[in-house]
């Protein structure tokens, strides 16, 4: 009985994606909307940044650059999904215009993902063809300590509210990783040291369309975390955002790269 009350608590944030592929009309292109509680990113600023979409253009994931090409994401993205419906929009900053499109030849899921915990949310995505790296486009660099509370930054598309649209402006928001302890007040056994959580206050966090994306340390730019889910009920209410811990996945993701 617990069990199925933990798993009614928490949310992946992959975005709701039509059953037709199309670009999604919810995404705002006028507005300037926020990732819950952020503020639009710089240009250039995280060139590192992926949008991860279905054939048809519509974003419904993030996802970090490994190199040019392979793509860090999580595994309940991806999960179910076809090459021939999975790529990757990089180098922009808008969802709508700019940047490299590639398709996607691979889909790489942890070995141990497990859909109703979202325990081990990790996966890659190998691109069908290589991107051209530089300018807006870069990997990203790997945090492979056992990080604790440290200050650090979302990035995505994801809703700006519960309900709201799709941005069309890449989001940022400054916010903090806390111990494990601290998160298991709020999560308990439904998260352990194979994770990392944020939170900065309630009204701000992440949202539907954030999953896969990357969490980074402000100091050294190096990413922390993959979303992979929140509390049910909607976005950015008070509770600690859960990210599959990058450093606690170097092994496994150095292998799926060279695979």
């Amino acid at each position: 009985m617990m069990n199925y009350i933990v798993l009614l608590a928490l949310i992946a944030f992959t975005a709701a994606v039509p059953a037709v592929d199309r670009v999604d009309p919810r995404i705002d292109i006028h507005g300037d909307w926020r990732v819950v509680g952020g503020s639009n990113a710089p240009a250039g600023a995280h060139p590192f940044i992926v949008s991860v979409r279905s054939a048809g253009g519509a974003h419904f994931c993030g996802g970090s650059i490994l190199n040019s090409v392979n793509i860090l994401t999580a595994a309940h993205c991806i999960i179910g999904r076809s090459t021939a419906n999975t790529g990757v929009l990089a180098g922009t900053n808008t969802l709508n215009s700019g940047g490299q499109t590639r398709g996607s030849s691979r889909l790489i899921l942890h070995g141990n993902y497990n859909p109703s915990t979202l325990a081990n949310d990790i996966a890659v995505i190998r691109l069908s063809s290589g991107l051209a790296m530089g300018g807006n486009t870069a990997q990203v660099s790997l945090n492979t300590a056992n990080t604790g509370a440290v200050a650090s930054i979302l990035i995505g598309w994801g809703r700006t509210c519960t309900n709201c649209g799709i941005p069309n402006a890449l989001q940022q928001l400054a916010t903090n990783t806390i111990t494990h302890a601290q998160c298991q007040s709020s999560w308990g056994g439904s998260v352990t040291t194979l994770q990392i959580c944020a939170f900065i206050r309630s009204g701000a966090g992440a949202c539907n369309g954030d999953s896969g994306g990357p969490l980074v340390q402000t100091s050294n730019r190096a990413q922390l975390g993959v979303v992979s889910f929140g509390r049910a009920g909607g976005c950015a209410i008070g509770w600690p955002d859960v990210y599959a811990r990058v450093s606690s996945y170097i092994n496994w993701i150095q292998s799926a790269v060279n695979s």
